[in-house]
Order: structure tokens, then C-alpha cells, then sequence
């Protein structure tokens, strides 16, 4: 299984330690951070613009017979169980993180959207909460004891 994650966001480097210990499941996974003057440019101009720059930059990596998934905060909530169920029996996934405005509708429409929380997060938080998400998936899907009912 290979999962990238994209976010509008400048390279962190927090999730290092999720990916080795997603890794022993054989799984490749990428965090993919995209800034660049183009989106910096369109937040200074407006919401809109901004959601259209994220959109121009995401839909390149949006790929047929692959789950796209959009984390929005209208999204539908999984407990962690549907979530695994969401990555079972899957070759690619691809997550998508916005940036400070969100996706537009157009983009939302071409994605299964769901959402972490009802909570608002950071992209920091969110990039985490989605890494130890995936593994925590990973765990219930392999039968690794990680994770506690």
C-alpha cells in the first residue's frame, strides 16, 4: 500500500517517528507539504482565490482507482473502525489537507470527504492526528495490539 498525504503547508517534520512505525506494515507513506508564491500570493488576495490556488495544486495528484480523501470539517465522521475500513484491502490512498480557507466545492465533489473532528485543528495537529490515525488503522487491520476498544 502506498499513502500520500498533501498539505498546504510549509515542510514539517513532525510526523517523522508515525512514519517508521507505519512502515513496519509495509506500507510506503509520503508527507507532502506544497507553499508556494502562487497560493501565498492568492491568500493575500481572497478566500476565493486562495481555495482555487489549492485546487490548481491538489488536482494534479488526484488520480482515478485511487481513494482521494479531503479532510474537511464538514466532512462525514468515522470512528477509527470505519476508517481502517476506508484503507482496507486498498493500493493508494491520497489524503488531502487544505490551507487556511478550505477546498472549494469543486474539488470537495471529486473527493470522499471526511472529517476529523468538529473541533477546528492547525495543519500541524490535523497532519498528526491523521498520521496516527492511519496507524492506529493499520494496527486494527493487521491485529497489532495497539490499539484498545
Amino acid at each position: 500500500m502506498k499513502i500520500r498525504i498533501y498539505s498546504i503547508a510549509k515542510k514539517q517534520n513532525n510526523c517523522d517517528e508515525f512514519i517508521k512505525q507505519i512502515k513496519q506494515f509495509g506500507v510506503i507513506v509520503e508527507d507532502i507539504c506544497i507553499f508556494n508564491a502562487n497560493i501565498q500570493k492568492a491568500q493575500k488576495d481572497s478566500a476565493i482565490s486562495a481555495k482555487e490556488s489549492y485546487r490548481a495544486e491538489f488536482s494534479k495528484y488526484l488520480k482515478n482507482n485511487v481513494l482521494n480523501i479531503a479532510l474537511h470539517p464538514n466532512g462525514k465522521e468515522v470512528s477509527t473502525f470505519e476508517f481502517s475500513n476506508l484503507l482496507r484491502d486498498k493500493n493508494e490512498i491520497t489524503f488531502f489537507i487544505g490551507g487556511a480557507f478550505g477546498f472549494d466545492d469543486v474539488f470537495l465533489s471529486k473527493t470522499t470527504n471526511i472529517s476529523l473532528s468538529k473541533l477546528t485543528f492547525s495543519h500541524k495537529i490535523a497532519k498528526i492526528v491523521v498520521f496516527e490515525q492511519i496507524f492506529r488503522a493499520l494496527c486494527i487491520i493487521n491485529n497489532h495490539p495497539y490499539h484498545k476498544e
